[in-house]
């Protein structure tokens, strides 16, 4: 755990998400006080119900499309869906969450003279020509696909970030996300991990997109705060954008296998039809995470996994009704 020397009131959007209910966990584990916005589209309470009573933890329903006047020490922007399955139900509304919400968050951070950092992605990087990807590579991406409300918003966002670093100084942080997997996922939300442990849970046959030879690297989710709140608390000369995920690199067949083998299932292995624009590769070069911030990924794949499916088992095996991965569930999500 890094330490801290004072008490901190943090804001934390997209707080009741995967990752950002995991990050005020961490914060409060910590001493800070947290303001968690949320306006519930993806996110869930369930995350946050046993913070209910915390003395140091406050719920605001808010949509960051809209300005927020709040005052705080610190900015996490976490704000926008990251699964496909949701990201591309509204995509006119993915693309305000990822650029009204940079504006807004900035402005923000503007006015209190706070740090602010951003939730950025892999996907900025788009189906990559070069491998494994560094932070100076500018990414091979579509701008008019069924991705692109994902993709393209958070290019958008990145550039009003450093736009408003170099015109108003604001002090900001660029964290790019590679897979990250962990309890808290939601079921049925068409991330690769949550669907083939779901899947397998429940006996049913794992669907592989493609022939399985598409690559991930896949990051515990535990690490992945570890590697946020060292960026946010590194000093205002490290700006990123800093890649923070795991590199070791596994093909989705591998992992489907993975999964079969950790929870016993009989469930059989078949193939579907690729959805569009699915990156071949993923495997983030983490050389400026390391030099920088001292991080690296600590928890590897066969143990996130144990904790991952555990969590499942619970959920999924005491639901009354089965859970069905959607249809076309990409196995490509970056957080």
């Amino acid at each position: 755990m890094l330490k801290k020397s004072i008490s901190r009131r943090v804001l934390v959007t997209g707080g009741a998400g995967f990752v950002g209910s995991h990050l005020v966990d961490r914060l409060l584990a910590e001493g800070d006080e947290v303001l968690c916005v949320d306006n519930l589209y993806t996110g869930d309470k369930h995350n946050i119900y046993h913070l209910h009573n915390h003395p140091k933890f406050e719920f605001l329903r808010h949509d960051v499309t809209f300005p927020l006047y709040v005052e705080v020490d610190e900015i996490f922007n976490l704000a926008c869906p990251a699964s496909p399955i949701h990201y591309q139900r509204d995509p006119v509304q993915t693309t305000k969450t990822s650029v009204h919400g940079a504006i807004n968050v900035l402005g923000l951070a503007k006015r209190l003279q706070c740090p602010v950092l951003q939730a950025s992605t892999s996907e900025v990087y788009g189906d990559p020509e070069i491998h494994p990807q560094p932070e100076g590579y500018w990414g091979n991406v579509n701008p008019i696909g069924i991705r692109s409300c994902y993709d393209e918003g958070k290019r958008c966002a990145e550039t009003l970030f450093f736009d408003y670093h170099r015109q108003h100084g604001t002090e900001i942080k660029v964290a790019r996300i590679f897979n990250t997997y962990g309890p808290r996922m939601h079921p049925a939300d068409g991330r690769v991990v949550s669907n083939f442990i779901v899947q397998a849970l429940q006996g049913q046959d794992i669907t592989v997109y493609g022939n399985g030879s598409q690559t991930r690297s896949f990051c515990f989710v535990d690490d992945l705060v570890d590697g946020l709140i060292r960026l946010m608390r590194s000093g205002p000369e490290v700006t990123g954008p800093i890649n923070l995920g795991n590199p070791r690199e596994f093909t989705i067949l591998q992992l489907a296998q993975l999964v079969i083998a950790k929870t016993g299932s009989s469930s059989k292995i078949i193939h579907a039809e690729l959805p569009g624009d699915d990156p071949k590769q993923r495997k983030p070069d983490i050389s400026v995470a390391k030099s920088t911030l001292g991080w690296e990924p600590g928890i590897q794949i066969e143990d996130g996994l144990d904790k991952t499916i555990a969590y499942f088992r619970k959920i999924v095996l005491e639901s009354a009704e089965p859970w069905a991965p959607p249809v076309h569930a990409a196995a490509n999500i970056a957080s």
